[in-house]
Parts: structure tokens; C-alpha cells; sequence
């Protein structure tokens, strides 16, 4: 069997990408290991006895980098950082690594790091291309705004649905934004909520907002945010946010089943508007909300309470990516089907059966 110190020493020459370097509490470099020579370029004859601030960039050796490592690993027993190092010829490399306390042959400590340029460097790129991506999505989503409105113009569509197809676009657009701030990782739940109401909202505002924080799967993010935007336009014109004692209380909840899956729960409740009377036939809004949680997801259920609308929402959320040209949450195949109403009529929940129920426009 291999003596502990004989097999340290193998797995040490045999490091491919990681530099292992002992110092003394003043920064000198007393051993250089593994891979370190082939990250730097400098050799071990070349740095030993030097100060390791060598590796480090012009900027963290004035700000004192190198030592605050040292200080912040004999306090609190490891320091651990990723940032831009320097080679020997001057380019750059970016190290994940720790400094830790070490007391062997004379060294006082230990530093362990990874070189991870080429990782570093193409999140870069990934970064870029999503900057890139997000500035032609929105020209597209404006190029689609301008065609639709002198499309429907030159076809005699009154003013009120064109607006409110341009209106469901920026509604695209602002989920968008989310999601491109969290790089397509997903959304907050209360990042998606307050970008929209933003619009609407007021001093003293109308909306009462509540509950944890919940991370959406970006498919379901883009489609809550079209609930969301059907629900206050609505309210905006025929319910709580027309009159300006109207109240909307807007509260969710997270669970877990015996699994460890996600469920969410939400709930929309208007209050201090027009009474309200149930549509005598669904519209475009109701179906959207109805079928954007579908296919097993969830369901919606929309209330037509005299005193104010009310809308439950229950949703299994989603956790892996969807499987490439499917969507988790796209209500427009239904939505489009012959016979399930496709005929664009305008935004509301339906025709008002009296003048002060959620209408089609």
C-alpha cells in the first residue's frame, strides 16, 4: 500500500489545470506544484522565494488582494474567490481557487486553483450572444407591431383591438426583459408581478401583493406574464383599476409534494370596482388564461363575483427545459383551433351581458 505522503505526491504531478502553491504569511513563495508552472509560465525556480502577488493583476496587488487572502484564510479557516490572474507574459487567466491554512515544512499556507479560461471565456460569449439575441427579439417584436397595426388598419379593424394587440406585445416584450436579466435562467415570480403592474399602478396603490419567493421556469414565466397583463387590462377597463377606490389583492403560495415537485398556487381578488355580471360568452382573455396552464400543468378558474372578479390560478411548475419545439405553456394551438373562438374580438374575459361586466372590448 502506498504511503500517504507517496500517494499525495502521485496525485500531485499528475494535476492537469491546477496550480497548488505554498506560501509563508507574508506572501513568499516557498513550494510551486501540479500544473502551476504550466498556468503562470513562470517556473519553479523562477518564483520561489517571490511574493505570490506575482500572479495576481496590478489592480489586486494595490488593493492589497493578495495578503487580504492570506489574512482571510488564517480568520476564518479558507479564503475562496474566482477572478482575473496574470501569467508571466503578461495575458490574462481566470483562476476559481482557495487559500487555506497549511503548516508543513516552514509554510504557513496553501493556495489551490483552477484555471478556467476557457469556461470564463465562453460564458463571455454567451453573455454577448444573449445581449445580441435580445436586441434582434425586440426589433422583431417591434417589426411585428408596425406590420400587425397597418395590417389591420388597412383592413378596417377598429382602433381598440389594434391597440390591444400592441398592448399584448409589450406584454411579450417586459417578460422578455425578465427573463433576459436573470440570462434565461428563469424569473422571480415578484420581478414578473411589479414589471406588470408597473403601468397601472398608483399613489395610494390599488394592488396588494404577497407572497414567497418562487423562481419560474422561463416558459411559464412568459405565459404568467400574459395572465397577468389579461387580468389588469381587464380590471383597468371594466373592473377595480377603473373606479379609484378599486382594490386588487394579488397572493400566491409554494408547496412541495411527497416528490420534492413545485406546485404553485395564486389568486387574483378584485374589490371597490363595478358590480360585476358574467359574460354571456367566453372571450379571447378567458380562453388565454384558461389554456396558457394546460396539458396537465394546471388550471384556471375565473370567479364573476358581483362584488369584484376573482381568478385562481394552480400550477405544477416546471423544472427541466422543455423537449426542443415543444412549449410548456403556449395556448396557441388551442387557442387558434376552428371552433374554439379564434376570431379576434379584443382583449376582455368575454361579452358583457350589462354595461359593467368583463367584455370582449
Amino acid at each position: 500500500m502506498l504511503h500517504e505522503d507517496s500517494l499525495a505526491a502521485r496525485i500531485i504531478r499528475r494535476l492537469r489545470g491546477y496550480g497548488i502553491v505554498t506560501c509563508r504569511s507574508d506572501g513568499r513563495v516557498t513550494r510551486w506544484l501540479a500544473d502551476a508552472e504550466a498556468v503562470t509560465g513562470y517556473s519553479a525556480a523562477e518564483i520561489i522565494g517571490a511574493d505570490i502577488g506575482l500572479i495576481f493583476t496590478e489592480a489586486d496587488r494595490a488593493a492589497g488582494v493578495p495578503l487580504h487572502e492570506i489574512e482571510t484564510a488564517r480568520a476564518l479557516g479558507a479564503a475562496e474567490d474566482s477572478r482575473w490572474h496574470r501569467r508571466k507574459d503578461g495575458s490574462l487567466f481566470w483562476a476559481n481557487g482557495a487559500m487555506l491554512p497549511l503548516q508543513v515544512n516552514g509554510a504557513e499556507f496553501v493556495k489551490i486553483f483552477r484555471d478556467e479560461t476557457p469556461m470564463k471565456k465562453a460564458d463571455e460569449q454567451r453573455l454577448l450572444l444573449m445581449n445580441e439575441l435580445n436586441h434582434r427579439v425586440k426589433n422583431t417584436l417591434a417589426t411585428v407591431q408596425s406590420v400587425a397595426e397597418q395590417t389591420l388598419r388597412s383592413a378596417g379593424v377598429t382602433e381598440a383591438v389594434r391597440r390591444e394587440l400592441a398592448e399584448r406585445l409589450i406584454a411579450l416584450s417586459r417578460a422578455h426583459n425578465v427573463l433576459v436579466d436573470e440570462n434565461w435562467a428563469g424569473a422571480d415570480l415578484d420581478a414578473l408581478v411589479l414589471e406588470a403592474i408597473r403601468p397601472y399602478d398608483r399613489r395610494p396603490s390599488p394592488f396588494v401583493v404577497a407572497g414567497p419567493r418562487t423562481r419560474l421556469h422561463p416558459s411559464q414565466a412568459v405565459a404568467l406574464s400574459l395572465v397577468l397583463h389579461e387580468l389588469i387590462t381587464n380590471a383597468a377597463k371594466y373592473g377595480a383599476l377603473s373606479t379609484g377606490s378599486g382594490r386588487i389583492h394579488l397572493s400566491w403560495n409554494l408547496g412541495f409534494d411527497g416528490m420534492g415537485r413545485r406546485s404553485l398556487v395564486m389568486l387574483w381578488r378584485e374589490s371597490g370596482g363595478p358590480p360585476v355580471t358574467p359574460p354571456e360568452r367566453r372571450g379571447f382573455g378567458t380562453r388565454l388564461i384558461e389554456k396558457s396552464f394546460s396539458r396537465g400543468q394546471g388550471e384556471a378558474r375565473i370567479d364573476y363575483r358581483p362584488e369584484g372578479l376573482q381568478c385562481s390560478l394552480s400550477l405544477h411548475l416546471v423544472e427541466e427545459p422543455c423537449p426542443q419545439g415543444m412549449s410548456a405553456t403556449d395556448p396557441g394551438d388551442d387557442l387558434a383551433k376552428p371552433g374554439k373562438g379564434s376570431r379576434m374580438n379584443g382583449t376582455g374575459f368575454g361579452q358583457r351581458a350589462q354595461s359593467h361586466g368583463p367584455t370582449e372590448g
